[in-house]
């Protein structure tokens, strides 16, 4: 089985994409993630380019990896500098990383517009900082920048820069697609003649590895890359999920399932694969981005179902709607509900919420036809499940509140050029205690949460994990005489899970206040079930 070698530079072209920043100690804690997975390569940073980078080699010098190889990254040498005076290579030499990332241009235009010096230099910098870093004992990938492009412009220029490269020792030879622009096809061609160029040069002596390097500007990054592979690269490089400069660069989190379960070939063990969704997550948690949910193989809805006719079928036969079972990446199937549902999709959240209907019970039916009566007032139960849980038990008179809301005051106060205030007071009943709680400040779905954390945590310990970590509002236009209504969807999390929920009314308080009550009614639900061991499985009747 042909091995593929995995290349992650998520902390480092990841890092240039926008809003995409990690701390010296984040980035170490994903080096560890990364190494657990199975990459092979983790490129740490520049550490020539700016302190945080300094301060992350400087920390992992003592960290070990059991399966990966910690890179630094840069450019070769300055023109009209020797090698042993640059500070960027002595940078690299100072990180003490064993493998090297070096890049060079490979277009004529860039040499001679950009780095403002002679075709014949640009050679010489590329072939003596090869060089230098072999004799220094270093594992090298020469990464040739904008290379596809290059060849377009001039290719007997192009293939000389990766000569100098293949002359100079490098262990890998990445061909780039910096602007994003190729297409496969374009990719697939200009592979096969630097592969027989190079092969007409050498013959078999110097037995040439090529990686691949693309972005996503044109939306073709993935297929790019695994154009490339089908070609003869046995090196990627990509970013989880995709992060990187402008549209982001390849997305590793599809790469990979494409390369281990599409084409057979040996990157990750079956086991670290299925880890795969839970890794996307960390990534994106600890740099503070929300998870694309669309996002192929790990994304919450790739393996999601919502007309009624797809659940029926998946329902008797998985693969009649999914290309493979969610369970290898680390992923699961979902059911979404809403007025597109049919019965198939309400038996089936029925089974996941633990339970099910008999014969004489309320009938399924009769509860789709409430889903889409409540949908048409401004629901929206597919991306609100938490919602969905609460009203099934209240339709199948399963619910049982764990608290009550007795009152609620809201005021907002506003001086002059002062940014405005909210003050919530909450009355809340607890079984037969009475909590009085109250919280400010400047958003009122903060300051409710705040003051329902305060009134439950005395009786429910465990809604001191629970953080609200995204929430919009939106107004829905009346219709047939109603007023305007006000949506508000509400994302949580007790670090382990997400759940999301809603509220829907003319009032936008009220509609706050019943996205965060079905929030906490639904993490308190699922931990009494959890404790009484009721996953079962249970009919309603």
């Amino acid at each position: 089985m042909q091995k593929i070698f995995l290349y992650d530079t998520t902390l480092r072209d990841g890092t240039q994409g926008a809003s995409v920043s990690f701390t010296s100690e984040e980035k170490l804690a994903i080096c560890h993630r990364l190494d657990e997975f199975g990459v092979h390569y983790i490129e740490g940073g520049w550490p020539g380019s700016n302190p945080r980078d300094l301060h992350f080699f400087e920390l992992a010098k003592a960290a070990q990896f059991k399966n990966a190889k910690l890179t630094a990254f840069s450019s070769t040498r300055r023109a009209n500098t020797a090698v042993e005076k640059d500070m960027n290579l002595k940078a690299l030499l100072d990180s003490e990383a064993p493998v090297i990332a070096m890049f060079g241009k490979s277009w004529d235009l860039h040499v001679e517009k950009a780095l403002c010096t002679t075709l014949e230099e640009n050679l010489a910098m590329i072939y003596e900082s090869v060089v230098y870093f072999k004799q220094m004992g270093r594992e090298v990938v020469y990464d040739a920048e904008q290379f596809f492009d290059g060849f377009k412009n001039n290719s007997d220029y192009a293939l000389q820069t990766l000569m100098a490269a293949v002359d100079g020792g490098a262990d890998f030879i990445t061909l780039c697609d910096t602007n994003g622009g190729s297409l496969p096809s374009e990719i697939r061609d200009i592979m096969i003649l630097v592969k027989a160029a190079l092969d007409e040069k050498y013959g078999g002596d110097k037995p040439i590895r090529y990686g691949i390097h693309t972005h996503n500007d044109s939306g073709m990054a993935v297929a790019n890359s695994i154009v490339a592979v089908e070609e003869g690269a046995v090196m990627v490089q990509g970013t989880i999920n995709g992060y990187g400069e402008r549209t982001g660069n390849a997305d590793l989190t599809s790469i990979i399932p494409i390369l281990k379960l599409k084409m057979g070939l040996d990157c990750v063990s079956n086991e670290n694969l299925a880890g795969l969704t839970n890794l996307a997550r960390y990534i994106s948690e600890t740099a503070n981005m929300t998870p694309l949910n669309s996002r192929p193989f790990v994304g919450k809805n790739a393996f999601a179902h919502k007309a009624g006719v797809h659940v029926n079928a998946v329902m008797k036969e998985p693969t009649s709607y999914e290309h493979m079972d969610p369970a290898l990446v680390g992923n699961q199937r979902r059911v979404l509900v809403s007025d597109l549902s049919g019965k198939s999709n309400i038996e089936f959240k029925a089974h996941e919420f633990g339970f099910e209907f008999s014969d004489d019970s309320l009938d399924s039916r009769r509860i789709v036809t409430e889903i889409k009566r409540l949908e048409q007032d401004g629901y929206q139960f597919d991306v609100a499940e938490g919602s969905f849980k609460v009203l099934m038990e209240k339709l199948t008179e399963r619910f049982k509140p764990l608290f009550k809301l007795e009152s609620l005051r809201i005021t907002m106060e506003k001086d002059k050029d002062d940014i405005s205030h909210v003050h919530a007071v909450l009355k809340v009943a607890v079984g037969d205690e009475i909590e009085i709680t109250a919280a400010d400040g400047i958003e009122t779905v903060d300051v409710l949460d705040r003051a329902m954390r305060k009134a439950l945590s005395k009786h429910y310990p465990e809604v001191d994990t629970i953080r609200t970590i995204d929430f919009n509002i939106r107004v829905i236009e009346g219709h047939n005489g109603k007023p305007s209504r006000s949506r508000v969807s509400i994302e949580s999390t007790d670090k382990e899970h997400r759940w999301s929920t809603m509220g829907v009314s003319e009032n936008v308080v009220e509609a706050c206040w019943q996205a965060l009550a079905d929030s906490y009614q639904y993490k308190l639900s699922m931990e009494r079930k959890q404790h009484t061991g009721t996953s079962r499985p249970q009919k309603v009747r």
